[in-house]
């Protein structure tokens, strides 16, 4: 079987080009002929990525972490191609939220295997402003905290979202956003707002704990106004999911969620997505994941 290979270069700040050449090795002795996509920038990635999906190519093998997969998913939702997700980034969250093993040559030896047998799930795909998204799209100060670490050169991994939390809590400021779940609106300050396909986002945070990418509806984690020390004293829960029973957190559920409000920017998969106002929809059974491990 013919795959196609999206490596990111910059992934995990270079981690997924060296894992790379073992990876490729993995994929063949797994009885697979891949071929690495020529891609420079994320928009010659996604060219690269569409043409392999039109040509009708036996998978899409993403290297790298939740922008590689991100890029990849522009060609493969809706157009029926699988994709196997081969973790090699800063959060791999995606690879977290569908039960991928964490070290890159098991990954694709895993989904070599999965190929072989057929075992393809499919799942459902966020879409906003004309752009497809698989784990958490979000806004507030969530979507600073991502803009600042991906300009951050230090620390590396997981790590780099840290440092980034602390430097935007100094600018800590809930916003009124105008929150409009399947029609029904209402208008709040809000601290952040995350939409969730998945329930991982950030390096393992399990923001939106109870999203199932199988059920056709995205939740919706809403955090109103805290203080700096609340919102430090809370963040370990986000890790666990204990979150959800703060006061100051509301939890929703929507096929269709909207949001509108002055001087936010979206974030989904950890990129830029768009400024409000946004519309998010869960498209049921967008995608076709390699794999046959838990959502």
């Amino acid at each position: 079987m013919d795959v196609a290979v999206l490596v990111s270069a910059a992934a995990g700040r270079g981690r997924a080009r060296t894992v790379s050449a073992a990876v490729l090795d993995a994929l063949r002795r797994g009885g697979l002929t891949p071929t690495v996509l020529a891609a420079g920038t994320r928009a010659e990635a996604e060219l690269a990525a569409a043409g392999a999906a039109a040509a009708v190519t036996g998978a899409v093998v993403a290297i790298g972490g939740d922008g590689t997969v991100h890029t990849a998913l522009q060609a493969v939702a809706g157009a029926g191609t699988p994709l196997a997700v081969v973790p090699a980034g800063t959060g791999n969250d995606l690879a977290l939220a569908l039960g991928v093993p964490p070290e890159p040559v098991t990954a694709a030896t895993a989904a070599a295997a999965d190929l072989r047998e057929d075992a393809v799930r499919a799942l459902d795909a966020g879409r906003t402003a004309g752009r497809w998204w698989a784990t958490v799209l979000c806004c507030g100060f969530d979507s600073a905290v991502t803009d600042r670490a991906n300009r951050l050169r230090w620390p590396r991994g997981p790590r780099r979202y840290d440092v980034a939390i602390l430097a935007e809590l100094a600018r800590l400021r809930p916003r009124e956003v105008t929150l409009t779940l399947d029609g029904e609106a209402r208008t709040l300050p809000v601290t952040l707002v995350a939409v969730g396909n998945t329930a991982w986002y950030g390096g393992g945070m399990r923001v939106c704990p109870a999203a199932d990418p199988a059920d056709g509806r995205l939740d919706v984690t809403v955090v109103g106004p805290v203080s700096r020390r609340e919102l430090v004293r809370t963040r370990p829960r986000l890790t666990e999911g204990t979150h959800v029973g703060h006061p100051a957190v509301t939890v929703h559920r929507a096929a269709r969620v909207e949001l509108a409000g002055v001087g936010l920017t979206t974030y989904a998969d950890g990129e830029p997505v768009a400024a409000l106002p946004v519309r998010a929809e869960a498209v049921p059974g967008a995608l076709r994941i390699v794999g046959s491990g838990r959502p």
